[in-house]
């Protein structure tokens, strides 16, 4: 699967997106720092993006001053904050005439989709938050964050690897050096610099309470980067929000165990559709706490509790559209091993296909 590269003009230039697969949109809002190209390079980001594109239309674009979006100097242009990224994505989804749209938030990126969703709650059918933040102050102590900046404005190549060491703690050599080395391909060391200020400064709280679609905040326990409580706060502050904590400590989502994190999206990114054509989304699954006060509307009205675990996992990855072996991949285990568990899904749910099976299991909020 490739992707499909463009440009369009939002307030203050012309900014490169990139669109990958069909079906209904979902689109990602600017991390602080990208290059569509280079990102595409990096084995485990292109997996990550082309599992989604397998149901969706997936658009993720380079901010201002970054990857193949205009650069202009600093010295003639101040690049806007990561405060108005909520405008550039406006201005994207109107010049691509999408108007309804599933929002995934990515670390930074949660901030814009949350703001926006807020703000355009007729245009947003879903929002999902990975690793995300409503308050950037809160995720380092200042010093620390002055530090972080002053280092990436000094020497790029030593704040790049030091921001490895806080995002990706425990990669091997290939990851930790392509990581860093991608960071300085999208951007320089003073418009990287600027955009990080811009984080730690970003604040969108007040936006929480006004969101309306449907939400789910997926968060690492122990990621070093955006701590688990600032996720905590984000799913709490959004009314029936569902949190659903994972283990890990890295902060991408596409590193460490990246099938957990797309077998929690898929079902609630993709909800049933019964014969009578409306739609129903998906209940919480295994861990998952509901806040606010459309939980009672989310309970599950179905599910018996006889899938494991594991069945479960498989379940989410079947109902993404994987093939046996690709499971057996992302779970590390054996093809043999994944239609075992696929043939007791089906005996345990009484379904005659695994397609069944998942259309089953989601009816049911089973996963």
């Amino acid at each position: 699967m490739e992707q499909r590269i463009g440009f369009c003009s939002v307030p203050g230039g012309r900014i490169a997106y990139a669109e990958t697969g069909d079906g209904p949109p979902l689109v990602l809002p600017a991390p602080w720092v990208s290059h569509l190209e280079r990102d595409w390079e990096f084995p485990e980001y292109r997996a990550f993006v082309t599992a989604l594109a397998r149901t969706h239309r997936v658009v993720r674009y380079d901010r201002l001053g970054t990857g193949l979006s205009d650069r202009p100097p600093l010295a003639d242009s101040v690049l806007p904050g990561v405060g108005t990224d909520d405008v550039v994505l406006g201005a994207l989804l109107d010049a691509l005439g999408l108007d309804r749209v599933a929002l995934l938030g990515i670390s930074v990126g949660s901030c814009a989709a949350i703001r926006y969703a807020a703000t355009h709650p007729d245009r947003v059918t879903r929002l999902a938050l990975v690793g995300g933040f409503a308050d950037g102050a809160a995720s380092a102590p200042a010093a620390l964050q002055e530090s972080i900046v002053a280092t990436i404005r000094a020497h790029w190549g030593a704040g790049s690897r030091l921001l490895a060491d806080v995002w990706i703690p425990g990669a091997d050599a290939r990851v930790r050096d392509a990581f860093a080395r991608l960071q300085r391909d999208s951007a320089d060391a003073d418009t990287a610099a600027s955009v990080l200020a811009s984080v730690y400064g970003v604040d969108v709280r007040a936006a929480l309470p006004h969101v309306q679609a449907p939400t789910l905040v997926l968060h690492r326990r122990d990621d070093r980067a955006i701590p688990f409580t600032l996720g905590r706060e984000v799913a709490a502050g959004i009314p029936g929000a569902r949190l659903r904590p994972l283990d890990g400590v890295v902060h991408p989502p596409w590193l460490e165990d990246s099938a957990a994190v797309l077998a929690a999206l898929t079902p609630f990114l993709t909800p049933a559709v019964p014969s009578d054509g409306a739609q129903v989304g998906s209940a919480p699954s295994d861990g998952a706490v509901v806040s606010g006060a459309r939980a009672g509307g989310e309970a599950s009205g179905g599910g018996d509790g006889r899938l494991t675990e594991r069945e479960r996992d498989v379940l989410r990855l079947v109902a993404a559209g994987h093939s046996d072996a690709e499971i057996a991949a992302a779970l590390v285990v054996s093809a043999h091993t994944v239609h075992r568990h696929v043939a007791n899904i089906r005996r345990k749910l009484d379904q005659p296909t695994r397609a069944a099976a998942a259309a089953a299991a989601i009816r049911r909020g089973l996963i």
